[in-house]
């Protein structure tokens, strides 16, 4: 397994300089610049080349790009334009409350996801399956951005049960009470998200087991008088999880990139919601820093996704 994870580290260090330059461009490819009409309207233009030549910003394209590339390996990200803090800072900040609202996500994704699917699958044809596809189909067919606001007006505004902006209660204190408004604004999102995020599982983990069911090995154990339970649970379910268990990585990781739509929708501070104000702001610099980490942190999904189908399948280990 460690010559797995070695060959997929070595593979990733190409792909992280073709990513930086790719980030690069497109960050200078985006029309305007920070400066143009966010200073202030009655700014002497004079000011603002001053503004944009302190920045850097007429220096040569390689020149930016090799500063740029210098400071991510000092762990410098640069200055927000908009905010004039570090943006390692502003998205530390913001990533805390994105880690908390995605563990909670990806807890609540599988153990709904799971259970649909094995019922689904298990009694494929019956009552149960015809719901659950039912539901399937629904959720796969309403935008989430739908279902989002839906939910926020429901239960935010009609019923009121669930606070409808915001990460903690202003009124919340000590490390509980934090804790609980923490938890609180969380739920109904972290659902919503949820139940958006189920439809992929379950439609994989029910084709599996489906498959599953029919194949020799499967014929075999019940042959030999296997109770249905173990040849459920050992072989079908098993072999059925390894779908499930190769998009693990890459949904923890996309979670943690935040959700742009419904961090904005529930003005959730998080990584999703700095996204969306650096573009309409022209952060440059935090825009480029975030569309970075996201591209690392596709890259290191992949990876998790390739150890932990390693783990749970030994036949796809590269020797």
């Amino acid at each position: 397994m460690w010559k797995t994870v070695l060959r997929r580290l070595l593979i990733m260090i190409p792909q992280l300089i073709v990513l930086s330059i790719i980030v690069f461009a497109l960050a200078k490819m985006m029309p305007g610049d920070p400066f143009t009409g966010l200073v202030n309207p009655n700014t002497d233009p004079k000011e603002i080349i001053r503004l944009k030549r302190e920045a850097g910003l007429y220096d040569p394209l390689w020149v930016q790009y090799g500063r740029w590339v210098n400071n991510l390996f000092h762990g410098n990200l640069g200055t927000s334009y908009i905010q004039k803090v570090p943006v390692a800072s502003l998205i530390a900040d913001r990533a805390v409350n994105t880690f908390w609202l995605s563990l909670l996500t990806v807890i609540l994704t599988y153990l709904i996801a799971v259970p649909m699917g094995i019922a689904a699958g298990r009694y494929e044809g019956k009552w149960k399956d015809i719901v659950i596809s039912a539901f399937n189909y629904i959720t796969f067919a309403i935008p989430g951005f739908v279902i989002y606001i839906l939910g926020l007006w429901l239960f935010g505004y009609v019923l009121g049960w669930f606070p409808i902006s915001g990460s903690v209660s202003g009124s919340a204190s000590g490390f509980w009470g934090v804790l609980g408004s923490r938890i609180y604004h969380m739920i109904l999102p972290a659902v919503l998200v949820a139940i958006i995020s189920t439809t992929g599982i379950v439609q994989y983990l029910k084709i599996g087991i489906s498959d599953n069911k029919v194949e020799d090995y499967v014929k075999t154990a019940r042959s030999k008088g296997v109770p249905e339970k173990v040849v459920f649970n050992k072989h079908i379910l098993r072999n059925s999880l390894l779908p499930i268990a190769a998009f693990f990585g890459n949904t923890i990781t996309g979670l943690l990139s935040g959700s742009v739509i419904i961090e904005t929708i529930f003005s959730y501070p998080g990584m999703g919601q700095l996204f969306m104000n650096s573009v309409q702001q022209r952060d440059y610099t935090t825009l480029t820093a975030l569309i970075l980490i996201y591209g690392i942190l596709t890259l290191i999904g992949n990876l998790l996704s390739d150890i932990i189908m390693s783990i749970v399948d030994p036949r796809i280990r590269i020797q």
